[in-house]
């Protein structure tokens, strides 16, 4: 059970990233835009604004605390982040890839809208995320956001979660081993919560240690939080995730819990929850945050 002080402060963050976003996606055009079409705004609105644990955005923002990083610089961060999370979820839900008719409890965009419109929502949210990282509102050097858009770049890219998205489709029509289903895991998953927590300390000007050791804690809480995601699709139910259960199964998907049981995953969380905290132990309790964040994405029920 976490307490109450983690979890408003959670929900602090999560609010002030929904905000943000809000004003992101308005109507209004930007310099340099001719104009913002309303539906296909209102399908980005709606694959955007639906609510959602926000996780990403807290792992940045609480990282670049850890290092006095501009909270403001922060959050636009995130927000572009969220903006790359949530077009790979729009897309991911397409009758071409995952065929979901539900997402945070409502229809998902495809379904809301049509599959057109679902599709150019998530490629403008996927380019607005680097417009978001490169505008003069993001009070960064340039040399700090040039590094931010490439990271986030190799991280949602082919390399990243996109070629994990390929690979998971892939993984229908053949089985994979272990070794597979973890790299394909650290791909889709791994590869933008890793970039959570590193961006933090990249934005803050952090050292390189220090950088490389966020990376290393978020492969480790992406692994994690992938792991726990598989569980829960085996043992929970639709009502409670806000989207379809047991459709890894049912598409026959290989993952480490069904691969070695739930009880292996069980112990296995445990085992990364740990690897986690000692990865952030130079810290003290100035990461008490991001640990507790560990022990979320590990234990959370939906």
């Amino acid at each position: 059970m976490q307490d109450d002080h983690f979890l408003t402060t959670l929900q602090d963050h999560a609010r002030d990233v929904e905000t943000l976003l809000g004003a992101l996606l308005s109507s209004e055009a930007l310099p340099g835009e001719v104009a913002r079409p309303e539906r296909l705004f209102a399908a980005m609105r709606h694959g955007v604004l639906a609510g959602g644990k926000r996780m990403r955005p807290a792992l940045v923002i609480e990282s670049a605390r850890l290092f006095d990083g501009d909270r403001l610089a922060a959050l636009r961060v995130a927000a572009a982040l969220e903006c790359v999370h949530c077009y790979s979820l729009i897309h991911d839900d397409l009758p071409a890839m995952d065929d979901d008719d539900l997402r945070r409890g409502q229809p998902t965009v495809h379904k809301a809208f049509d599959e057109a419109a679902a599709i150019l929502a998530g490629d403008s949210l996927l380019t607005y995320a680097f417009d978001v990282l490169a505008a003069p509102e993001t009070v960064l050097s340039a040399t700090i956001k040039m590094d931010l858009v490439l990271r986030l770049a190799r991280a949602a890219g082919p390399g990243g979660m996109a070629g994990g998205q390929a690979l998971d489709l892939e993984a229908e029509t053949k089985t994979l081993n272990g070794d597979e289903i973890r790299q394909l895991q650290a791909m889709k998953t791994g590869a933008l919560i890793r970039f959570a927590c590193e961006a933090g300390a990249v934005l803050s000007g952090a050292p390189t240690e220090d950088i490389d050791r966020l990376a290393h804690f978020g492969r480790v809480i992406g692994l994690a939080f992938q792991l726990r995601d598989d569980v829960l699709d085996l043992v929970s139910d639709s009502a409670t995730l806000g989207k379809a259960a047991g459709k890894d199964a049912a598409r026959g998907k290989g993952t480490l819990p069904a691969l070695h049981g739930v009880d292996w995953t069980e112990t296995t969380l445990k085992t990364l929850v740990e690897e986690a905290h000692a990865a952030l132990s130079p810290y003290g309790a100035r990461a008490d945050m991001l640990k507790r964040l560990a022990t979320y994405v590990a234990t959370r029920e939906k």
